[in-house]
């Protein structure tokens, strides 16, 4: 049965006539680096906290595997058993900052069940299982909030989901992976390569022991499908979302995109067409001057263009304890300050009410198109660009710059790097596997999307 008018949730019936002294009861799963930043938080503001909700919030219980000395938990009820919070009858919102997908799953689909309202950081767990775990919540006529799971601190679940509604969304872009980014401003600003970079994010924290999820695209993909979700009206679908890493970028790249005026960035990008939404993370040369060119480090950012209100940039700490904390008790406060609030007159889970999502279709990478940056190492023989020439134009691809420097001393190869005109990935695809084959050319082509975002 769908949510309507009439249904209530376990926690309205109740709810006291008089709620406005009635404290929201929060149980929270996971005392790690967010959790611990979500209890700090809430204990240093509790304050402002409490009268921008218009009613007091308290932790009545937090679920752990174990206790975490970044937060004092010493006088809060606790349980080592994270299903106890689940069914605890005086939680009214689960916070989920656990992790994972199997248990997290599992854990919210308990306490949904239980007629808890959800609130949760967890970007896999949304990306991979959101379609099924909000209607589950539209069935139980409550809320699942995820602000904290796409970019840290930013507001950009809310500003998509409520600030732009009045916009048809034409696309976005954003840097939403700090460690990467910290890894590409490391190699261009001191000229690492990708290796002494990424040892060095291990060793300042910012990248885990086994670093896949954030090198390879994965963490981003998670983020980008659940932004692109909110901006098409369109059911999540991670298993659509092409996805490739910064491993294999290098110094040079990096110095040869400079020297064409572009930076390289980590971007998750998501764009409407007529034939349907590309969803994509890769690496990307963009022009210096934008904005979103010049965001370093561990930061992240947004930039989602409007048909209405044009470009609009969302920066900030993309990570860290207490800028997600801030994130989850946003999402806490939103949530309490509707607790009575029929199903039907809430902010839907996915922007839209359950079962309107009937957003376009994703587009398959063939049919992208942009520009492209190709990195040749081609013998120092006198007719190679023709060859180049010939193969791109035999497959409507124009070179719109190119740059060859004198082979060092002694070596026999030269990198000669070409912009291309827009063309479509597939015919792009076959242009660099015919260049490839030349006699004068040695080894793969080295290939990363251009895009302008103007």
């Amino acid at each position: 049965m769908s949510a309507s008018v009439e249904q209530t949730t376990e926690l309205e019936t109740r709810l006291p006539a008089d709620n406005t002294r009635r404290a929201v009861r929060i149980g929270i799963c996971g005392l790690g680096t967010v959790g611990s930043g979500t209890v700090n938080v809430m204990a240093r503001n509790g304050e402002e906290i409490a009268a921008r909700c218009g009613r007091p919030v308290e932790i009545v219980q937090i679920g752990a595997r174990r206790d975490n000395p970044a937060c004092d938990t010493s006088k809060l009820d606790s349980t080592r058993e994270i299903f106890d919070v689940a069914n605890n009858p005086d939680v009214d919102i689960l916070v989920e900052l656990i992790g994972g997908t199997t248990v997290a799953r599992e854990l919210v689909l308990a306490a949904i069940n239980n007629g808890k309202h959800i609130v949760t950081a967890n970007k896999a767990l949304i990306a991979e299982h959101g379609n099924e775990l909000f209607a589950a919540a539209a069935e139980k006529g409550v809320t699942i909030a995820y602000e904290a799971a796409v970019a840290g601190g930013i507001p950009i679940i809310k500003s998509l989901r409520e600030g732009l509604v009045g916009n048809r969304i034409q696309w976005l872009a954003g840097i939403i992976n700090g460690t990467g980014n910290y890894i590409l401003t490391e190699m261009r600003e001191k000229g690492r390569s990708f290796a002494e970079a990424l040892a060095q994010a291990q060793e300042l924290g910012y990248a885990e022991a086994d670093p896949t999820f954030d090198v390879e695209g994965i963490d981003a993909a998670h983020k980008l499908v659940i932004m692109a979700s909110l901006a098409f009206a369109m059911p999540l679908a991670f298993d659509k979302v092409y996805t490739e890493g910064i491993s294999r970028v290098s110094s040079e790249d990096i110095r040869y995109a400079d020297e064409l005026g572009y930076r390289i960035k980590h971007l998750g990008i998501a764009r409407r067409t007529e034939h349907g939404v590309e969803l994509r993370v890769h690496p990307t040369l963009i022009p210096q001057r934008r904005l979103i060119a010049n965001v370093n480090g561990v930061m992240n950012a947004v930039l989602v263009n409007g048909d209405a209100v044009g470009p609009t940039l969302y920066y900030g700490a993309g990570a860290g304890a207490e800028a997600t904390a801030s994130a989850v008790i946003a999402d806490i406060v939103d949530v309490a300050r509707t607790l009575e609030a029929k199903p039907d007159q809430r902010v839907p889970a996915a922007g839209v009410a359950e079962g309107s999502q009937a957003g376009p279709q994703v587009l398959p990478m063939d049919e992208v198109v942009t520009s492209y940056y190709l990195r040749i190492s081609a013998h120092d023989k006198p007719g190679v660009m023709s060859q180049v020439a010939k193969i791109c134009s035999d497959e409507g691809i124009s070179i719109e710059a190119l740059i060859q420097h004198e082979p060092a001393e002694g070596e026999a190869l030269v990198p000669v790097v070409i912009l291309t005109s827009r063309a479509k990935e597939a015919r792009l695809r076959e242009a660099v596997t015919q260049i490839e084959a030349l006699d004068t050319v040695e080894g793969e082509v080295v290939r990363i999307r251009v895009e302008t975002l103007g």
